[in-house]
């Protein structure tokens, strides 16, 4: 594959790479359109910065804009990002279930010690 086709990738990740833009792309893919009114209002944010998020997903491919007389929505561009959002949940699953797994083999081994301490 050519740079320039690893450089889309990463800009796609990027654009993903902030809490606020993962929540809209929820947001849109939920509600399937809205206004940045409605998703400012929805996450408790000031429309200036949705508007500086929802650019950067545009700009990304990930969404795009519709004006409807005088409001702009947004909606998804391309669904299948949401296929990438399920795949980090899975990895944060079981990156948390690894990390659950260890605490409990410490908690044990820690348990392990007082009892032997008691003898």
């Amino acid at each position: 594959m050519k740079e320039d086709a690893y450089e889309m990738y990463a800009s796609i990740f990027k654009a993903l790479a902030h809490p606020k833009r993962i929540m809209i792309v929820e947001l849109l893919s939920k509600y399937g359109e809205l206004c940045v009114c409605s998703i400012a209002q929805k996450l408790n944010i000031d429309q200036p910065s949705v508007s500086k998020h929802l650019n950067i997903l545009k700009n990304a491919g990930i969404v795009r804009s519709e004006k409807k007389g005088l409001t702009v929505n947004y909606k998804l561009q391309t669904p299948c990002i949401l296929n990438s959002l399920k795949c980090a949940a899975n990895i944060i699953k079981e990156d948390l279930k690894g990390k659950f797994s260890l605490s409990t083999e410490i908690d044990f081994e820690i348990d392990e010690q007082k009892i032997r301490e008691g003898d």
